[in-house]
């Protein structure tokens, strides 16, 4: 009999990136669990986590690369090796290049989950083009390029330190319950501890019970409420003196610049009561040491930059940059750092051809160099600026995922060649020419490391299933069918190990440390902040040069009340959005362990609200904006304000199958939000939340 014994890896199902122990009788595994030595879940897993072993050997799973059959989107498959599929792909990658230039193949990734998400950038750049689709202008960037032009810091924006004993945390527009459980159990760790609580949400969050102060704003008014915020602030003498003017520029120009935001005026906007706006100024610039938890909500609308510029401005102005318990960096972890150059090989396309991508005229920050998706779909459809004519999607969903999904569809289905590489047919994935099925993290080596967090560690192969390839080992051998092996590697050890070569191990080296974490960085302002200045820039002379406001000036959203009352009177609820516990964007919903929790997609709406409509507890409803209609089912929520709805996000069927691209129309959001809408001026950041729609019940629905 096989002797039991436990191997360490870690979950890159999402960027937490938690520890795992696989409990292991020879090669087979008898199950996971948390583990406990971890320092980022401490023993702790979420219900994706505990339901890994269902992704792991779901029948649903892509086994074996596939060529399509018949008309695309047709549901067809034959079943051919790697060594075809990669050369077909290939082929048709080389061919576009050739004909039409190599910004003519878009490279189109997701959510950041380790460094294959850098190999991508790598791919991308040795071939040549600039066309690199992320979901960097919705997730996270906006806030990190906000702290570039802030404080400076170009690695990971300043993050809670919840091991400092923080006085306070601020919660804003981050439901980190569903959205990331290691930092929700350490709020709860600090809570019960003695720390005080600031929810800033416009729906009730799990956390809003442990709340001294819930604030709940128009979606989309974030920016009013923190420059409403900072005006108290600044007028009360609560900013902390001593770091502003030691370490802060541009005080006196905020200071004035903020006159324009007093709480009164700020009230209407945001639908949150002056006095309140006051209190939790107050509460926040008193209770110290005090940190931020933000959430990417804020940036998904065109505000959505110039918010970032506020809330870092909010945490310096009160002294709680750098301290214990504050927001904090941490020292590098040794690793070649996420984005590096020496990695992604960026300065392998000429500085001409990375400043002429297809959204090269949508009149972003010169920093920013990722493309939109409305560009994409403009690119392709409309061949403005040029045509975009093949496209290689790494686990990424465009149906599901990017705004205005009828658009991509139609764009896709034009393009001349589209490869996909996930762990199931997606609605994306039924439209590809070519499968090619993605091993689980169960299923491959890794370096594990949080996209913003201080720990690094191992992840470890325990299975095999079918003939699924890691993401590396699928872009390595992809590379060096396309002529392009002197930038990768003979295998993926190599590649770990140039990960691992700046601190002087290799991935041999990395499965007997295990893991690893860097400390945070408390005080040592002398050489902290990277700015032009040395110092903190609350007045940016750099954005104001390239014609940005210097200061964060709020600009209403596009469609909603106040900037479009004529189509309020046929559109007159606000609809917001947001990630489920259940889900990770589009996936799982195959999975029994998680479909159980979460069977279909649901709308919260007030119950006033519902009543007006004629709507009931679990009627189906429909939800419509200009740009079309999608059905959920309803639930009744006392705790949303009225005016507001909340719907389900990324919502796809499987059981529907291929052939009808699994109803993807049927419930998603991205069908009804719009390539029309306006977006952020600095990041290109569209309006996902916030805007008008109508809800009114299915016909023939029952009570």
């Amino acid at each position: 009999m096989a002797t039991e014994r436990l191997v360490k890896t870690a979950c890159t199902m999402c960027k937490s990136c938690c520890g795992i122990l696989v409990r292991m009788s020879g090669d087979r595994i008898l199950g996971i669990e948390g583990d406990p030595d971890n320092p980022i879940n401490r023993g702790k897993l979420c219900i994706n986590g505990l339901c890994a072993l269902e992704y792991l050997s779901s029948p649903d799973r892509l086994k074996y690369p596939l060529r399509r059959v018949g008309e695309r989107g047709g549901g067809k498959w034959e079943r051919i090796s790697w060594d075809d599929a990669l050369g077909e792909v290939a082929e048709a990658l080389t061919q576009a290049k050739n004909n039409y230039g190599a910004e003519s193949v878009l490279i189109a990734k997701g959510s950041a989950m380790g460094p294959e998400d850098d190999i991508v950038m790598r791919f991308a750049n040795a071939f040549g083009t600039p066309n690199v689709s992320t979901p960097a202008f919705v997730c996270y960037v906006p806030t990190v390029t906000a702290s570039l032009f802030t404080y400076g810091l170009t690695g990971p924006a300043p993050r809670g330190d919840y091991d400092g004993v923080p006085a306070c945390i601020l919660v804003w527009a981050a439901n980190t319950k569903e959205t990331d459980p290691p930092v929700f159990w350490d709020t709860v760790r600090a809570l019960d501890k003695g720390a005080k609580l600031v929810v800033i949400d416009p729906r009730r969050i799990e956390l809003c019970t442990r709340a001294d102060i819930w604030v709940q704003p128009r979606p989309g008014t974030d920016l009013a409420l923190a420059l409403g915020m900072i005006n108290v602030i600044v007028n009360e003498d609560l900013w902390d003196r001593e770091f502003v003017g030691n370490w802060a520029i541009g005080f006196d120009e905020l200071k004035a610049h903020v006159q324009n935001y007093p709480p009164e005026k700020v009230a209407p906007i945001t639908w949150v009561d002056a006095q309140v706006i006051r209190k939790t100024a107050r509460f926040f610039a008193t209770n110290k040491p005090a940190c931020v938890q933000w959430g990417n909500g804020l940036e998904h609308n065109i505000n959505s930059f110039q918010m970032g510029r506020a809330m870092w401005m909010l945490i310096a102005l009160t002294g709680n940059l750098g301290v214990p318990g504050g927001n904090v960096q941490f020292e590098s972890r040794g690793l070649l750092p996420r984005g590096s150059p020496a990695y992604t090989l960026s300065s392998l396309v000429p500085s001409d051809l990375r400043n002429n991508t297809v959204s090269a005229q949508a009149g972003m920050l010169p920093v920013a160099k990722h493309i939109l998706h409305r560009d994409i779909a403009r690119a392709i459809l409309e061949e403005d600026p040029y045509p975009i004519r093949a496209a290689f999607f790494q686990s990424c969903n465009p149906l599901l995922g990017f705004v205005n999904s009828r658009k991509m569809h139609e764009a896709i289905k034009k393009l001349d060649f589209v490869v996909v590489s996930d762990y199931f047919i997606t609605p994306t994935a039924a439209l590809a020419d070519v499968l090619l099925p993605v091993a689980t993290y169960l299923e491959s080596d890794g370096v594990s490391a949080q996209p913003n967090g201080p720990v690094a560690q191992i992840q470890q192969k325990v299975a095999d299933f079918g003939e699924c390839w890691s993401d590396i080992k699928i872009v390595n051998e992809l590379a060096k069918k396309c002529g392009l092996r002197e930038y990768f590697w003979e295998n993926e050890a190599e590649c770990y190990d140039a990960i691992l070569k700046p601190i002087g191990i290799t991935f041999e080296d990395l499965k007997k440390i295990g893991t690893f974490s860097s400390r945070p960085k408390y005080g040592s302002y002398e050489s902290a902040f990277k700015t032009p200045s040395g110092k903190i820039e609350l007045y940016s002379d750099r954005l104001k040069k390239w014609g940005f406001d210097p200061l964060p000036a709020y600009y209403e959203p596009p469609e909603t009340p106040y900037s479009d009352p004529e189509l309020a009177k046929e559109y007159p609820l606000i609809l917001t959005s947001g990630k489920s516990a259940v889900y990770k964007h589009s996936m799982g919903r195959q999975i029994a362990g998680l479909r159980t929790h979460h069977p279909e997609p649901i709308i919260d709406i007030h119950p006033e609200t519902a009543d007006r409509l004629g709507i009931e507890e679990g009627d189906r409803v429909y939800i419509e904006t200009k740009r079309g209609r999608i059905i959920q089912k309803a639930r009744l929520s006392s705790e949303l304000d009225p005016r507001v709805v909340f719907v389900d996000y990324d919502w796809w069927f499987p059981e529907k199958g291929p052939s009808s691209l699994f109803d993807w129309e049927k419930s998603n959001v991205n069908v009804i939000t719009g390539c029309d809408l306006p977006t952020n001026r600095e990041m290109g950041s569209a309006t996902l939340r916030g805007f008008l729609c109508k809800v009114y019940p299915v016909e023939g629905t029952s009570h």
